[in-house]
C-alpha cells in the first residue's frame, strides 16, 4: 500500500471524537486511484521521497540522519567528507524534484492546495497533502492507505471547466462532519462517503450539481437591489414634494408677513383715527412722533393686505388699521441698520412735514426663526415719482407743483431748527425719483431715509449711519464718484443732494407738454450709460467727460421749461460750491409759479 496523508476537506470544527471512542470502528482499506494496483505510482512516490530526503541532508550543512521521511538534526560538527558530499546530495535531490516539474506539471500546479493530480493518458491519480518542504515530517503524517473513518470520492469542477475526481480516506476525527457536502459559493462539487468494506469508494460515483447561471443570478440580485433602492428613493422624493407643496400652499393662504391681530385696545380708545393720534402727539408731546407704546399697539393691530413693492432693502405692503390704509415697509434681516437709522430719523424732533413721508410706527417682532422689522407710514396710492412720471404727462402747473413740493421737503431736511428741542440739519444721501412719493393732491413727499446723515451742531460732527448701503450710482455726484468728497464736512452732503435733485428736475420737465410735444419718460443718462451702470461707467461720463443729460430743443421755445433747464444746470454743476441750495431753488420755483399765475 502507498503512504499518503490524511486530507481534511474543511477547516471547521471537528465533531464525533467522543462517539467513536465509545463505539470503536473496524479499519478498512480505501481506494485512492482509479486502478488501485497502478504500478507506476510506486516508482513516482519513490522518486519524490528520494528528492525530499536528499534535501533534508543538504540543509544547514549539519549532520542529518533521515529515515522514512523523518529528519533528525545533530548539533555535532559533521566530518569533512560529509560536508563535501552535501552539495552533491542537494543537487541530486533538486534534480529529482525537477523531474516532477517536467513530467508531471499538474502535481506542482496543485501544490498550494495540498493536493497533487497526476494526469496520464489512461489513468488519473490524485495524491492528497504530499508536501515538498525542507521541514521534517513526523512519521504519523504518512499512514498506510487504511482508516477507521470513511472512504470518500469527490468530484469537482476545476478552473478550466474540467471534472476532477479525488478518492481517498478520512481520519476518524471529524469525518462525519466532512462527509456532509456543504455548498461552497461559486464552486461546483459533490462528495460521497462509505465505510464497512475495503475499497468501497471505488464504486462511488458522485455527480456534480446542476449548472447554475451565476452571472444571471447575481445580475438578478443586483437588478432587484437597484429596483428596490430606486423605488424607495422615488417614494421618499414624492412624499417630500407633496409635503413642500402643501406647506407652500398653506403659507400662501395667509399673509407672508403677519404683524399680529391682537385686539389690544388698552392704549388707543375706540374711534381714534391715525390723524387724531398724530395731532395729539404734536400738540402735547415733544414732536418726535407717537409714544412707543402706541406705536407697538398700532403695529400689532395692522392687517396686511397685499404687496405693492420690493427693493434692495425689503418689501412694501399695503395694510389696514381700523379701516385706514397704511404702508408697511418690511426690512430684510440684513438691513437692520437701515431700519434703525430710518426709524431714528423719522422720530427726530420737529421732523414731521407735509412734504416728508408721514411716519406712524415702527416695531420689531421676533418669530423664533427670524426677526421681522416693520416701518409703518402713510399710504400714497400714486406710488413713487418714478412710477407716476412713467404713466402720466404733466402741464406746467403740475410740473411746478411736483418740483416745488419736492424741494420744500428737501429744504426742510437740510434746515437746522434752533430751539430748546431743535431739529438737526439732515442730508438724504440717496435722493432719486423712486424715493419720492406722489400724493393724491399732486404734491410730493420725500421717503427712504435709511442713508440719511445728521449734523450735530453742538459738537460740529457729522452723524453717519453705520450701515453698508451706498447710494444709487446713476444719481451720484462727481465728488462721490471720484472719492473727493470731504466726509467730515456736512455741507458736502448737502451739495451732493442738490446734484441729485437737479437730475430729478430733468425727469419731471421731460414729461411736461409744450406745443403738443412730450418725451417718453427716461432715467438720467439713459443714452450714455447701461441700464445698470458701474462706478467706472458713471465716473467716465460725469467726472472725466463732464457730460450731463441733454435738453430737448422745444425747451428753448417755452419760457418755463427754459428756466427749469437753467435751474437744473445750476444744481448739477461740477463744482459743489457752485450749486444752488434747496432754499434758493424753492424760492426760484415759487417766483416762477407767480409769473405763470400759478398758486402752489
Amino acid at each position: 500500500m502507498f503512504s499518503i496523508s490524511k486530507m481534511f476537506l474543511s477547516s471547521g470544527p471537528h465533531h464525533g471524537a467522543n462517539t467513536h471512542a465509545l463505539f470503536p470502528r473496524t479499519r478498512q482499506t480505501c481506494c485512492s486511484v482509479d486502478v488501485c494496483n497502478y504500478i507506476g505510482l510506486q516508482s513516482l512516490y519513490t522518486l519524490m521521497t528520494i528528492g525530499r530526503e536528499l534535501r533534508c541532508l543538504s540543509v544547514g550543512f549539519i549532520a542529518v540522519k533521515c529515515w522514512k521521511g523523518k529528519c533528525v538534526s545533530s548539533k555535532a560538527e559533521p566530518p569533512l567528507c560529509v560536508q563535501e558530499l552535501v552539495p552533491a546530495l542537494s543537487a541530486v535531490g533538486l534534480l529529482c524534484e525537477a523531474l516532477l516539474w517536467v513530467f508531471q506539471p499538474a502535481l506542482v500546479h496543485q501544490f498550494v492546495n495540498g493536493r497533487f493530480a497526476l494526469e496520464g493518458t489512461k489513468f488519473k491519480t490524485v495524491f492528497t497533502s504530499i508536501f515538498f518542504t525542507s521541514h521534517p515530517f513526523p512519521d504519523s503524517s504518512f499512514p498506510i492507505l487504511s482508516t477507521d473513518g470513511y472512504c470518500f470520492t469527490i468530484i469537482e469542477e476545476d478552473e478550466s471547466g474540467g471534472h476532477l475526481v479525488t478518492k481517498g480516506c478520512l481520519g476518524l476525527e471529524g469525518s462525519d462532519f466532512q462527509c456532509r457536502d456543504t455548498p461552497i459559493p461559486h464552486q461546483r462539487r459533490s462528495i460521497e462517503c462509505c465505510t464497512g468494506q475495503d475499497y468501497c469508494n471505488k464504486h462511488l460515483h458522485p455527480t456534480l450539481p446542476p449548472l447554475k447561471n451565476r452571472d444571471f443570478a447575481e445580475g438578478n440580485i443586483h437588478h432587484k437591489a437597484l429596483l428596490i433602492s430606486v423605488t424607495v428613493c422615488s417614494i421618499l422624493l414624492v412624499l417630500i414634494i407633496i409635503f413642500c407643496y402643501f406647506r407652500y400652499k398653506r403659507q400662501e393662504t395667509r399673509p407672508r408677513y403677519s404683524i399680529g391681530l391682537e385686539q389690544d385696545e388698552t392704549y388707543i380708545p375706540p374711534g381714534e383715527s391715525l390723524k387724531d393720534l398724530i395731532e395729539q402727539s404734536q400738540s402735547s408731546g415733544s414732536g418726535s412722533g407717537l409714544p412707543l407704546l402706541v406705536q407697538r399697539t398700532i403695529a400689532k393691530q395692522i392687517q396686511m393686505v397685499k404687496q405693492i413693492g420690493k427693493g434692495r432693502y425689503g418689501e412694501v405692503w399695503m395694510g389696514k388699521w381700523r379701516g385706514e390704509k397704511v404702508a408697511v415697509k418690511v426690512f430684510f434681516t440684513t438691513e437692520e441698520a437701515s431700519w434703525f437709522r430710518e426709524t431714528e430719523i423719522y422720530q427726530t424732533v420737529l421732523m414731521r412735514h407735509e412734504n416728508i413721508l408721514g411716519f406712524i410706527a415702527a416695531d420689531i417682532k421676533g418669530t423664533g426663526s427670524w426677526t421681522q422689522l416693520y416701518l409703518i407710514t402713510d399710504y400714497h396710492e400714486n406710488g413713487s415719482l418714478y412710477d407716476y412720471l412713467k404713466s402720466t404727462t404733466l402741464d406746467t402747473k403740475a410740473m411746478l407743483k411736483l418740483a416745488y413740493s419736492s424741494v420744500s421737503g428737501l429744504c426742510h431736511l437740510h434746515t437746522e431748527i434752533f430751539s430748546t428741542q431743535g431739529k438737526p440739519a439732515i442730508a438724504h444721501r440717496d435722493l432719486k425719483s423712486k424715493n419720492i412719493l406722489v400724493k393724491k393732491n399732486g404734491t410730493c413727499c420725500i421717503a427712504d431715509l435709511g442713508l440719511a446723515v445728521k449734523f450735530i451742531s453742538d459738537t460740529n460732527e457729522v452723524d453717519i449711519p453705520p450701515n453698508t448701503r451706498v447710494g444709487t450710482k446713476r444719481y451720484m455726484p462727481p465728488e462721490v464718484l471720484d472719492e473727493s468728497l470731504n466726509r467730515n464736512h456736512f455741507q458736502s452732503y448737502i451739495m451732493a443732494d442738490m446734484y441729485s435733485f437737479g437730475l430729478i428736475l430733468w425727469e419731471i420737465a421731460r414729461r411736461c407738454v409744450s406745443g403738443g410735444i412730450v418725451e417718453e419718460y427716461q432715467l438720467p443718462y439713459h443714452d450714455l450709460v447701461p441700464s445698470d451702470p458701474s462706478y467706472e461707467d458713471m465716473r467716465e461720463i460725469v467726472c472725466i467727460k463732464r457730460l450731463r443729460p441733454s435738453f430737448p430743443n422745444r425747451w428753448s421755445s417755452d419760457e418755463c421749461l427754459r428756466q427749469m433747464g437753467k435751474l437744473m444746470m445750476e444744481c448739477w454743476a461740477h463744482n459743489p460750491a457752485s450749486r444752488l441750495t434747496a432754499l434758493r431753488v424753492k424760492k426760484t420755483l415759487a417766483k416762477m409759479s407767480e409769473s405763470q399765475d400759478i398758486k402752489l
